[in-house]
C-alpha cells in the first residue's frame, strides 16, 4: 500500500488547495477594507481623464550665449522640471518641449498649482557673492553717502544706509558658524576650522588678494554706483530685475528676498551646481524649519577659498551673500576659514523649506524661462475616450465570456470566477496606489488594463488544456489536474515573465502617458501569476473533488467522451497478452 500512496503523492501537488484560497481571500478582504477605509474608492485619474492644469513656458535668451537655446539644454530643462514636479509629489505629469523655445507642463487635477507654477520655471541660479556695500531698501537721496571708487577702481566698502549688523554664532559644537541678522533668514555651517592661518604677506590680517574681477573700469564702476543708489528694492519689479543680464562673473546689485536692503556683490565664488544635495529638516532645539546643503567636493574647495579671503576683511566686506535668482537670501558674515555643509534658515514654514530644498537639489535650469500661458485643461475629450474604451473592454470581455461558456463550459465558471478575483485585486491596488505613490490612471493605463483581460484568460486556456490533454490519455479528473499543473505552471511563467519583461523595458525607456501603460501591464501580470497560483489552480483542486467534474458531465467541459479519451495503453498490451497465450500453447 505504501507504493501506491508515493505514486499518488508524487502527481500531486497541492494537498491543502483550502490555505492558499484563504490566503488570497484575506488580500482582498484587506485591500477593500484598506481602500474604504482610507476614504480613497476610487483611482486617481490623470490630466486627460480628470482635467488639470498647462504651462506653457518660453526660454529667453541670456546676454553673451546667443546660442543657448539648443536641443540639449533644452532637454536637460525637461529633465529637470520633471524631477522637480515629482518632488512635490505630483505623478502622470507630462513636461515636454514643443518646437525649438517651448516647454508643455501638464499637470493633474488635484495638484497645487500654485506650488507647481512657482517650481517649474523657477530658474534657481544660487551663488555665494562677497558683499561689498549693503545699504537699506530704499532709493539713496541725493547728497547722501553713497558707494564711491577708491583709487584702485574698487568700491568702497562704506554703506549708504546702515543695515543692522550681521551677527556671529555658534553651531553649539565648539566650531565656527556663520549667521546673520540682516534677513528673515539666515545661514548658518556645520562647518570645519581651516588649520591654516589666513594672512596677507605683511601679516595685517588682511588677505593677499581681493575677490578676482572687482577691478572695472571708471565708468563701469560709476554705471555700477550709480545703479545700485537709484535701486529701489521696495518695489517688487525693480528687486525682480536688480541682476537681470549680469553674468557670473561680474559684480552686480541685489534686494534681500523682503525688500528691506540692497546689496553691492563682488563675482560669484560658489554657484548652485557646488551643492551636492538640499533638504528640508526641522530644528526641534531651536523650533524652526531650515533647508541643509551638502556642497561637493570641488564646491568645498571653493567654499573654503572664499571664507578664508573674507575672514580678515571688516563688515560688511566679511559678508558673503546667498543669491537665488537674483534675490539675496541671507548675507552671513565670516570670522573664521569655513569648509564643509550649510544651512538656510530663519523664516521658513515647512512647504517653503520644502520648495527651496527641492528647487536646490535637482539643480539649476541650464536656460531662463518666462510664463507664456497657463491653461485649465478640462477633461471632456478625455472623458469621451474613456467612456469609449471601457465600452470596448467590455465588449472583448463579453467576447472572451462567450467563447470561454462555448468552448470550456463549466470550467468557464472558474475562468470567470478567477477574472473576478484579479479584477479585485487590481482595482484595489489602484486606488491605493494614487494617495501612496501619486499613481494616477490616465487612457493608457486603462488599455494596459483592458489588454491584460487577455493575458489573464492566456493563463486559464493553457491550464485547462493541459488538464484536457490528461484526460484524453485516459486518465481521471483529479490526477489529471495535479499532473497537467506542473507542465501549466512552467509555460504560464514564462509567459507572464515576457510579458512583464517588455513591461518593465517600456516603463524604463519611455516617460510620460506610455508609462502609465507599461506600469499597468507590468503590475496586471504580476497579479496575473498571483491569481493563477493562489486562486484558479486550488479552486479547480476542489472542483476536481465534486460530481460535476469528476463524474465528467457533458456540461463540465471534461467529458471524456466528448474529448475523444481512450483506453490507457497499458490495458490494451494485457489483453492481448491474455488472448495471445492460448495460442501459443
Amino acid at each position: 500500500m505504501a507504493a501506491p500512496k508515493k505514486g499518488r503523492g508524487s502527481t500531486g501537488g497541492q494537498g491543502k488547495p483550502g490555505r492558499a484560497l484563504a490566503l488570497i481571500l484575506i488580500a482582498m478582504v484587506a485591500l477593500t477594507g484598506g481602500m474604504f477605509l482610507s476614504g480613497h474608492t476610487t483611482p486617481r485619474l490623470g490630466i486627460d481623464l480628470a482635467g488639470g492644469t498647462s504651462i506653457t513656458l518660453k526660454a529667453k535668451s541670456q546676454p553673451g550665449k546667443p546660442d543657448a537655446i539648443n536641443e540639449t539644454n533644452m532637454n536637460t530643462a525637461v529633465s529637470i522640471i520633471e524631477r522637480r514636479v515629482n518632488g512635490l509629489g505630483v505623478s502622470e505629469a507630462e513636461v515636454q518641449t514643443q518646437g525649438k523655445s517651448n516647454i508643455i507642463v501638464n499637470i493633474p487635477k488635484g495638484t497645487n498649482s500654485k506650488q507647481a507654477r512657482e517650481q517649474v520655471g523657477t530658474t534657481a541660479q544660487l551663488y555665494f557673492r562677497p558683499v561689498l556695500t549693503v545699504a537699506g531698501g530704499a532709493p539713496t537721496p541725493t547728497g547722501s553717502a553713497s558707494p564711491s571708487g577708491s583709487g584702485s577702481g574698487k568700491p568702497s566698502a562704506t554703506p549708504s544706509a546702515k543695515a543692522s549688523d550681521p551677527e556671529t554664532a555658534s553651531d553649539g559644537k565648539g566650531t565656527p558658524s556663520a549667521t546673520a541678522t540682516t534677513q528673515g533668514r539666515a545661514v548658518t555651517g556645520a562647518l570645519k576650522q581651516d588649520a591654516t592661518p589666513n594672512a596677507g604677506p605683511s601679516g595685517s590680517g588682511k588677505p593677499s588678494e581681493t575677490p578676482a574681477g572687482t577691478e572695472k573700469p571708471d565708468a563701469a564702476t560709476a554705471a555700477l554706483q550709480k545703479k545700485f543708489t537709484e535701486l529701489d528694492c521696495g518695489n517688487a519689479a525693480a528687486r525682480a530685475k536688480a541682476g537681470d543680464g549680469v553674468k557670473p562673473e561680474d559684480p552686480t546689485v541685489a534686494c534681500s528676498s523682503e525688500g528691506d536692503a540692497k546689496y553691492l556683490l563682488g563675482p560669484a565664488e560658489v554657484s548652485g551646481t557646488d551643492v551636492d544635495d538640499a533638504k528640508a529638516q526641522f530644528d526641534q532645539q531651536r523650533g524652526i524649519w531650515l533647508v541643509s546643503m551638502e556642497f561637493t567636493d570641488k564646491g568645498s574647495k571653493k567654499f573654503q577659498t572664499i571664507t578664508k579671503k573674507l575672514s580678515a576683511q571688516q563688515s560688511p566686506q566679511n559678508q558673503f551673500a546667498i543669491s537665488l535668482d537674483g534675490e539675496v537670501v541671507s548675507a552671513p558674515q565670516v570670522n573664521e576659514t569655513l569648509s564643509g555643509s550649510a544651512e538656510i534658515s530663519g523664516s521658513f514654514t515647512q512647504q517653503s523649506a520644502e520648495d527651496l530644498a527641492n528647487v536646490l537639489s535637482y539643480g539649476a535650469l541650464p536656460l531662463s524661462f518666462s510664463e507664456d500661458t497657463v491653461t485649465t485643461v478640462t477633461a471632456a475629450l478625455g472623458g469621451e475616450q474613456l467612456e469609449a474604451g471601457l465600452i470596448a473592454g467590455a465588449i472583448g470581455l463579453a467576447l472572451v465570456i462567450i467563447y470561454l461558456v462555448a468552448y470550456y463550459r463549466g470550467l468557464a465558471f472558474i475562468a470567470l470566477l478567477s477574472l473576478l478575483a484579479s479584477g479585485i485585486l487590481t482595482y484595489t491596488i489602484m486606488a491605493l496606489l494614487g494617495p501612496a505613490i501619486g499613481f494616477a490612471l490616465n487612457l493608457p493605463a486603462v488599455c494596459g488594463a483592458i489588454v491584460a483581460i487577455g493575458i489573464t484568460a492566456d493563463s486559464f486556456i493553457v491550464y485547462f488544456e493541459r488538464i484536457r490533454d490528461e484526460i484524453r490519455e485516459g486518465r481521471t479528473l483529479r490526477p489529471a489536474v495535479e499532473r497537467a499543473w506542473p507542465r501549466a505552471r512552467r509555460t504560464i511563467l514564462v509567459s507572464d515573465f515576457v510579458s512583464f519583461l517588455a513591461a518593465a523595458v517600456l516603463f524604463l525607456v519611455t516617460v510620460g502617458k506610455v508609462q502609465g501603460f507599461a506600469f499597468t501591464l507590468g503590475l496586471t501580470t504580476l497579479l496575473d501569476v498571483v491569481v493563477v497560483f493562489l486562486f484558479t489552480k486550488p479552486v479547480m483542486t476542489l472542483m476536481a473533488r465534486t460530481k460535476f467534474f469528476a463524474g465528467g458531465n457533458s456540461w463540465s467541459g471534461l467529458d471524456p467522451k466528448r474529448l475523444g479519451a481512450k483506453p490507457p495503453l497499458r490495458r490494451t498490451r494485457r489483453v492481448n497478452a491474455r488472448t495471445d497465450h492460448p495460442k501459443e500453447a
